[in-house]
């Protein structure tokens, strides 16, 4: 099977108010074929900084640190501890061996975490866009390459005809919400 196009999404809880209905929705995804969760975490900071991590899977904590450590390697996260660390470290020196550049520089690694609040949670999702294979790969065999990609706000899809102004920006409001209704 192909590999298709890989996301980190990041999403922010002021008040978690979990009640299975995002796992629910990445289950009907991936049963569709549409989506792969590759690695989900949870994230609480507290009121200090410090950082409290949990994989959100149903993989066994061994399976986890052998399977669903990839959000922690991309953002790197030893949330392994000094094994898993070592083991990142270890990847990383044989891929960089053999001619390929992984790690970035510092002022283009993933500070995801820096953007999450002290006092707050996130859900960190790393997902396969399994749809995309396809588009993808006649987009390669045209000769086409990726420039950037990004989610466009609603409040730009009212100058486009997409939403009312007052759509906009209740569906604005609703995705930038601190504190929303939970989900």
């Amino acid at each position: 099977m192909a590999f298709g196009p890989v996301q980190l999404i990041v999403l922010g809880f002021d008040h978690p108010r979990f009640h299975g209905e995002i796992i629910a929705e990445l289950e009907r995804l991936r049963a569709s074929d549409t989506v792969r969760v590759i690695d989900a975490l949870a994230v609480h900071k507290d009121e200090d900084g410090a950082l409290e991590v949990t994989h959100l899977s149903n993989l066994t904590q061994a399976e986890a640190i052998e399977f669903g450590s990839r959000i922690g390697a991309l953002i790197g996260l030893g949330i392994e501890g000094e094994e898993g660390m070592a083991a990142g470290a270890i990847a990383g020196a044989e891929v960089t061996a053999e001619g390929v550049h992984v790690f970035l520089e510092s002022e283009d690694a993933w500070h995801v975490l820096d953007d999450i609040p002290n006092g707050t949670a996130a859900a960190l999702l790393l997902i396969e866009h399994h749809w995309a294979v396809p588009l993808r790969d006649a987009m390669l065999r045209a000769g086409g390459y990726r420039i950037g990609d990004g989610f466009v706000s609603p409040l730009d899809l009212v100058a486009i005809g997409l939403h009312t102004p007052e759509e906009a920006q209740r569906l604005h409001a609703l995705e930038t919400a601190r504190g929303g209704n939970g989900g």
